[in-house]
């Protein structure tokens, strides 16, 4: 583990309805520290209406999934702030995962407690370097298959705590 850090980075990951700036989250998964994950469903606002067919296909959420299994926005983001609150969760897609969380926290009118970064500013060079191969070797060793926000946020940690021996 990098000697500086006592604990793995609690790490964020996001599905979106498409990959454009029309697009809006449609999941977060969230694992802590400890390995505790957080994972919700979001249901979009009346607003969001913006849906790629591409991005389904890639994480298998589909509209009526959303419709039927998703949690009001503001939920989320209170349960978000009361989990995470002053501590920094970590990203291996900052650019596009702050985006939608800001954009998530934007439209239910809350305030967020906590911080993203993004996970390369933590991580060392040796571990930059090692990384697609250590990911693709988790990936192929845990039998992983889905890609969805909690499972995603898990192989990037394991990835992490793996590049760091």
């Amino acid at each position: 583990m990098n000697q500086k850090y006592k604990h793995p980075p609690c790490i964020i990951d996001i599905e979106a309805s498409g990959f454009g700036s029309h697009s809006y989250p449609i999941e977060i998964g969230v694992i802590d520290e400890y390995g505790e994950r957080f994972c919700k469903l979001i249901a979009p606002f009346d607003d969001w209406v913006h849906w790629d067919q591409a991005a389904e296909d890639l994480h298998g959420i589909s509209k009526q999934t959303l419709h039927d299994n998703g949690v009001p926005g503001v939920e989320i983001c209170l349960e978000l702030n009361a989990l995470f609150a002053k501590k920094t969760l970590y990203s291996d897609a900052w650019s596009v995962d702050a985006v939608w969380l800001n954009k998530l926290f934007d439209r239910a009118g809350v305030t967020k407690a906590f911080s993203v970064s993004a996970l390369e500013m933590i991580m060392t060079e040796s571990q930059i370097d090692k990384w697609d191969f250590a990911k693709q070797a988790f990936i192929k060793q845990s039998g992983i298959q889905r890609h969805r926000a909690s499972s995603d946020a898990f192989i990037i940690q394991e990835t992490f705590l793996s590049t760091t021996k």
